[in-house]
């Protein structure tokens, strides 16, 4: 073989396992990332079917806070399910931050939850680095379970005043596509 048959087979596979990494962990925006080898989905996934109550869970917060989620009945609540290392999840980011700047005053609750396997330790670095205003739990395989079995993150539920589930998105979202949500929800009596 020559060094230029060489040179492109050794690119070919190069390429190939890049492919694979990146595969792995997210195809970026507009997709969802694979987390059912993670331990927190779930073998059997949960029921789920928008419009019903989202249900409650206790979890810890970056401060070690039990946050619970029907103490926050009568808000409009986005739950978030991402990781510190998914690039569509790192996308929605920014536009959380600036939703919850702009609408925590009028009735709006962002709350992240974490599905990263070093807790604490991957996700308050990662927080002040983004300069993350919302709170953000630790999650566990109780409340992937109770959500469906969340098979892929982003997976984003957007709750009503009444803690009822109006959607739900797997996958990258713009911020318009929760704005307008979000303002609709909150304009309901």
């Amino acid at each position: 073989m020559t060094h230029a048959v060489l040179w492109v087979l050794a690119t070919i596979a190069v390429i190939a396992v890049l492919y694979m990494a990146f595969d792995t962990h997210g195809g970026g925006p507009g997709t969802a990332t694979d987390v059912t080898n993670s331990g927190l989905a779930p073998e059997t996934p949960g029921s789920f079917s928008e419009g019903q109550p989202a249900p409650d869970f206790v979890l810890p917060d970056t401060q070690n806070r039990k946050i619970r989620l029907s103490d926050y009945k009568g808000k409009v609540v986005i739950i978030d399910f991402w990781a510190t290392w998914c690039p569509p999840c790192r996308a929605e980011i920014p536009g959380f931050i600036d939703l919850y700047s702009k609408y925590k005053d009028k009735g709006f609750v962002m709350l992240g939850i974490s599905l990263d396997e070093g807790g604490l330790s991957d996700v308050v670095p990662f927080m002040k680095q983004y300069k993350m205003n919302y709170s953000v739990l630790i999650g566990n395989p109780q409340v992937v379970a109770a959500y469906g079995g969340i098979r892929g993150i982003p997976t984003t539920f957007i709750v009503d005043k009444k803690g009822m589930i109006r959607a739900r998105f797997e996958g990258y979202r713009p911020k318009a596509t929760f704005e307008n949500l979000i303002t609709k929800l909150l304009a309901e009596k």
